[in-house]
């Protein structure tokens, strides 16, 4: 599936949503994750692309040493001063940037780190020559993808409920760009194609996902992604509308709290 351009509208009150509701739910696991592996090779000067709302900023920032500078770049403003609000236990640079046109020199990191972000990217191999551009030799690029949404036990449970309520025009935001970049050799000839000559490594990484009430899984998925977008899009009542049909659909599955489901992302890495 294709990427569409509405899927990178991360704006309005999807910012703070995402912050408060889906990093719990989704990404603060795998921003510790992606934090120790940063603290490995001890690396100076590490660029964070695609930030975000600053969740592995912050894990990084408590990981990495002090004297490590990081610096933390995304597209979207409207996320960047949301991580930027939110802060981090100690100064690190907060800078829009497109990671397809990064706005540094060559060789000026020894490490480049990014969550959840390639899925998003139009030119795929250009975003991974540009990380490619600004790591210095032997520098390592880290990134996370998620893995098919079968294997995601909420995000195919809103989606499943989406299609059921809407029928005639589903919602496929989750199943197309969040879980629809997981293919591993498609990753490597994207990489190979951006510079990197070696083979990427790649670990297999299950978590849970757990919330008070399934009501709070609904509105993370509906209300703080772009399925919002797409929902405001197919009528005036259409989000408030789906957020109640995935709260029933998640309850009947999960139970109406708390709710615990599985996880499972790709965590790859190679040397420039």
């Amino acid at each position: 599936m294709e990427a569409r351009g509405n899927d990178k509208v991360f704006a309005g009150s999807i910012p703070e949503l995402y912050d408060t509701l889906l990093v719990p739910l989704i990404f603060a696991p795998y921003a510790v994750d992606m934090a120790a592996r940063a603290a490995r090779g001890t690396p100076k000067r590490v660029l964070e692309v695609a930030a975000g709302t600053g969740a592995v900023t912050r894990a990084m920032a408590h990981a990495l040493s002090e004297a490590t500078e990081i610096v933390a770049t995304d597209l979207n403003p409207p996320m960047l001063d949301r991580a930027a609000a939110v802060g981090t236990t100690r100064p690190v640079t907060w800078q829009q940037a497109d990671a397809q046109q990064l706005p540094f020199d060559d060789g000026s990191f020894d490490l480049v780190v990014c969550q959840f972000g390639v899925m998003f990217f139009p030119d795929r191999p250009k975003a991974f020559a540009e990380a490619r551009r600004v790591l210095t030799p032997g520098g390592t690029l880290l990134f996370s993808v998620w893995d098919r949404i079968e294997d995601n036990d909420f995000a195919n449970a809103v989606t499943r409920a989406l299609a059921k309520r809407f029928p005639e025009n589903p919602p496929m935001f989750l199943a197309r760009t969040p879980h629809g970049h997981y293919d591993r050799a498609a990753l490597q000839a994207d990489a190979r194609q951006g510079g990197f000559a070696a083979e990427l490594a790649c670990d297999v990484v299950t978590a849970r996902s757990r919330a008070d009430t399934a009501r709070v899984v609904a509105m993370a998925y509906c209300q703080g992604t772009p399925v919002r977008g797409e929902l405001e899009a197919l009528g005036p009542t259409a989000l408030d509308d789906a957020t109640d049909a995935c709260t029933d659909a998640l309850a009947a599955q999960f139970g109406a709290g708390p709710v615990d489901g599985k996880l499972q992302a790709l965590m790859f890495s190679v040397t420039a």
